[in-house]
């Protein structure tokens, strides 16, 4: 454990908080002293002596205009997994933690309903309602399958836990080949031998694109992609001529571009399950990701580092 100051610091800690949720679970943390700002609005008097930012929830704007106007921030700690907005923007000096562990359980549940949805038809027995037909007819099943999670780290953990009792087997890949973990060189020899393909990694330069055409038709016929990272990570083009043939099939919870446009041939895609980037945004995902950088808050205001700093380019 390291120590990040060097001495005790016997002053109330400032953190400035989005939300009344976020005060209240700040307000329990000995030593912090949340104040509520509103994104967009001038931040108020009482904070601009801050030491801690949380920004708003996967928030769409540049966070640098509220990091000029603090200039004792020390920590910036996000509520979501992902950093992309983040990395690169934050002052020199100050630290950037993410909420990792936060939303891993609602994302990876929102992949096996996605899983299951597509292999027992659910979507064509729905059609079928809404015509009034009866259209009786066996369908396929996730027992058995072998399904590869790209991304090692807390969401793919999170499903592979979740694959087991539903008898599908999980392979994880992180970037480097670690004990029970592939690397993310043996994708190409990988992704022939499995029925479906998730992909958890985060959005980083390295991982735009890293689904495109090559990845794709290393796939076998009739896998499906399952995208619960960033929209980037994928090449919609590349993927929307794949789902045109019928050769693979998709989920997505994430786009690219995102929002998806009203007129964008991903809405009639066949084969395609689609969500609005919801797979995290569900009951208590508030309270989870609080608990979380209330976690790491505390950890920062008795002088040690929080657990997940992101560090470089992420």
């Amino acid at each position: 454990m390291t120590n990040i100051l060097t001495y005790v610091d016997l002053v109330t800690l400032t953190v400035l908080v989005p939300d009344d949720l976020g005060v209240q679970a700040l307000s329990q943390v000995d030593g912090v002293r949340p104040v509520r700002y509103v994104p967009g609005e001038p931040l108020p008097s009482e904070g601009r002596d801050a030491e801690v930012l949380i920004p708003r929830f996967l928030s769409g704007t540049d966070p640098r205009e509220v990091f000029g106007q603090l200039p004792n921030l020390k920590l910036v700690q996000l509520l979501s997994a992902g950093a992309e907005n983040f990395v690169g923007k934050v002052p020199d000096g100050v630290m950037l933690s993410t909420a990792r562990g936060a939303h891993g359980g609602s994302t990876a549940e929102w992949a096996i309903g996605a899983l299951i949805a597509i292999y027992r038809d659910f979507f064509v027995f729905e059609k079928a309602r809404v015509e009034g037909r009866w259209d009786y007819h066996g369908t396929d099943t996730l027992q058995d399958k072998k399904v590869l999670i790209v991304g090692a780290g807390d969401l793919g953990e999170q499903l592979r836990r979740r694959l087991e009792p539903f008898n599908a087997s999980a392979t994880l890949v992180g970037r480097t080949a670690r004990e029970g973990v592939h690397g993310q060189d043996e994708l190409p020899s990988l992704l022939p031998e499995f029925d479906a393909v998730v992909i958890f990694t985060p959005m980083t330069e390295e991982t735009r694109h890293l689904v495109d055409a090559k990845f794709l038709a290393a796939m076998k016929d009739g896998a499906i992609l399952v995208n619960g990272a960033r929209g980037p990570v994928v090449d919609t083009d590349a993927l929307l001529a794949e789902l045109t043939s019928g050769r693979l099939r998709a989920a997505l919870d994430v786009t690219d571009p995102e929002p998806l446009p009203a007129d964008h041939p991903l809405w009639t895609a066949p084969g395609l399950f689609l969500t609005p980037h919801v797979a995290g945004s569900c009951t208590g995902s508030g309270r989870r990701a609080y608990a979380i950088a209330t976690a790491e808050i505390a950890r920062f205001a008795a002088g040690d580092e929080p657990r997940n700093l992101v560090h470089g380019t992420y």
